[in-house]
């Protein structure tokens, strides 16, 4: 189940024509920077002095012992405040703009090994909505930054960042990472489910969606103290549970150790979920230039894995069948 980076990694020609467009991107950065510089300062400021000069009329009208704290002040400090931030995002607007265009028009070229690619971002991915629930649990808010579509080693797929959660902190976190969804070689004949094993208040609400689900065991102990492993249709789910899948997921609690990756399968729909705090596809600082092996190197080779991963998981069914 070994991969190797180089796989995916592009050539030397690929890489010129990558530099050749970072070098683009560069000098509209810096440009781009330096408009910021002085953006912020006299945008910010003017409020600054805006508010200060109303102030200090207010206060010629005002109680001596009620000036610069009167509710007219008061209510414009604060008019003034909302007014800061949202000239701030203004003032800095060049900048995002400009790391969103870079998105749509470089990553197409940084992951060549991906065909018909397509980016969009902000938007709920169409694969979503099949997206088994038992998976995740419950969850009343989600966000979806960058996704990713194509088709990788013959099989389309859909790759998206997600943050579901349930309430708000740290704490209601239902799921946060990188769902790839993808057409599995034999479709499974019901639900299958494998996630992590989730505390009594979670495991409560997930165990409404999986009312009709029952528990199985891989028979492997390390698996299954840590993953709850469900489907509806345990005569057919029972062989893939004990056998390829159980391989596949003692692979990836070496590949991903800090929080158990979750599998789905759904008909003809699979999912792997790669639980991660980080932004994959997230740019550096606007201030700092963009460099080819230290930020778009190891972007392509998360890509490269992740993808590498879900087309292992999408034979589970077809490696199984075989091996019976």
């Amino acid at each position: 189940m070994a991969m190797d980076v180089a796989d995916f990694m592009p050539d030397e020609a690929d890489i010129a024509g990558i530099k050749r467009n970072l070098d683009a991107y560069e000098a509209r950065r810096a440009s781009a920077y330096r408009q910021v510089r002085w953006r912020v300062p006299l945008f910010v400021g003017l409020v600054l002095v805006f508010v200060a000069l109303v102030a200090w009329l207010f206060n010629m009208v005002a109680d001596p012992y009620e000036r610069w704290f009167s509710t007219p002040h008061v209510i414009l400090y604060v008019v003034g405040f909302v007014a800061a931030i949202l000239l701030y995002f203004q003032a800095i607007k060049p900048t995002s703009t400009l790391q969103q265009s870079f998105r749509k028009t470089l990553l197409p070229i940084v992951f060549g090994f991906i065909r018909d690619m397509r980016y969009d971002h902000d938007v709920t991915p169409n694969s979503f909505d099949r997206l088994p629930r038992e998976t995740i649990g419950t969850f009343n808010s989600k966000r979806f930054d960058d996704v990713i579509s194509g088709r990788y080693e013959g099989f389309a797929f859909e790759l998206y960042e997600a943050d579901l959660r349930q309430g708000t902190g740290t704490s209601a976190i239902a799921f946060k990472g990188v769902v790839v969804a993808f057409e599995t070689v034999v479709p499974f004949p019901s639900i299958l489910v494998a996630a992590r094993r989730a505390n009594m208040a979670v495991g409560f609400f997930r165990g409404m969606f999986a009312s009709k689900m029952q528990e199985l065991s891989c028979g492997v102990p390390e698996l299954d103290a840590a993953y709850d492993f469900r489907s509806d249709n345990v005569e057919a789910a029972q062989p893939l549970v004990s056998g390829r899948l159980a391989q596949a997921l003692t692979w990836l609690s070496e590949t991903w150790p800090d929080d158990p990756a979750r599998v789905a399968l759904n008909g003809s729909d699979g999912f792997l979920l790669l639980p991660q705090t980080k932004n994959f596809f997230e740019l550096p600082d606007i201030s700092v230039p963009l460099d080819y092996a230290k930020h778009v190197a190891p972007m392509i080779a998360d890509m490269g894995a992740m993808l590498a991963t879900a087309a292992l998981v999408r034979k589970i069914g077809a490696q199984d069948e075989a091996a019976g």
